[in-house]
């Protein structure tokens, strides 16, 4: 499945008073990595977004797992990857490292919309073309 990683420096600006990372910027930085996760599919997010006539990609569900402690001046890795496809939605996962530990797994539900003039947006099914660079390995 398409992965995609981005390595970061942990700001102070990223951080609680006693210096580590204050855990809803975690969330912050996995939705870059879906960002980017687009990216490496080929299109940037708004292009992608033209390019299917579709609305977006809204989050539905994330969780997260912290096993261990980023502080600032912590140089970390993000990986994002597509866990599975479904029919009208995908799962993410995110894996945050720091010197090959694993410091936060994370996951992400997020659902194929188009525009729709009663709803405002629906969800629809993810066109083919999306699905296989999804699908594409690493």
């Amino acid at each position: 499945m398409l992965k995609s990683t981005l390595t970061r420096r942990v700001e102070w600006g990223d951080c609680d008073p006693a210096g580590i990372v204050f855990n809803p910027q975690f969330f912050r930085w996995f939705d870059h990595g879906t960002t980017m996760l687009y990216e490496a599919a080929g299109w940037p997010k708004q292009e992608m977004l033209a390019k299917f006539d579709a609305a977006g990609c809204p989050l539905v569900d994330t969780r997260a797992t912290f096993k261990a402690p980023c502080r600032y001046g912590d140089d970390v890795e993000i990986t994002t990857e597509i866990a599975e496809v479904k029919e009208r939605s995908f799962d993410i996962r995110h894996t945050l490292t720091k010197d090959g530990k694993v410091c936060v797994e994370g996951t992400e539900t997020r659902v194929w919309t188009v525009k729709d003039p009663e709803r405002g947006i629906k969800s629809a099914p993810i066109p083919d073309e999306l699905v296989a660079r999804f699908k594409a390995e690493a």
